[in-house]
């Protein structure tokens, strides 16, 4: 085999590669994003539930 042959195949498989990264970087960040977004979610339900629910007395509080 030629060396010229050898180093485009040689750079194809580098553009191969760096595509396969660059994909697999998108997918991760994906992910992240979503775990993030379903926290603050849950978050927010929370808050809001807290908040929708009867004020306590320190009477009953403490019983």
């Amino acid at each position: 085999m030629h060396p010229e042959t050898h180093l485009q195949l040689q750079h194809v498989r580098a553009a191969d590669l760096r595509a396969e990264a660059d994909a697999y970087r998108l997918t991760t960040e994906a992910v992240n994003t979503r775990r993030l977004r379903a926290r603050v979610g849950w978050t927010l339900v929370e808050v809001g539930l807290r908040l929708a629910s009867a004020p306590r007395t320190a009477v009953a509080v403490a019983c």
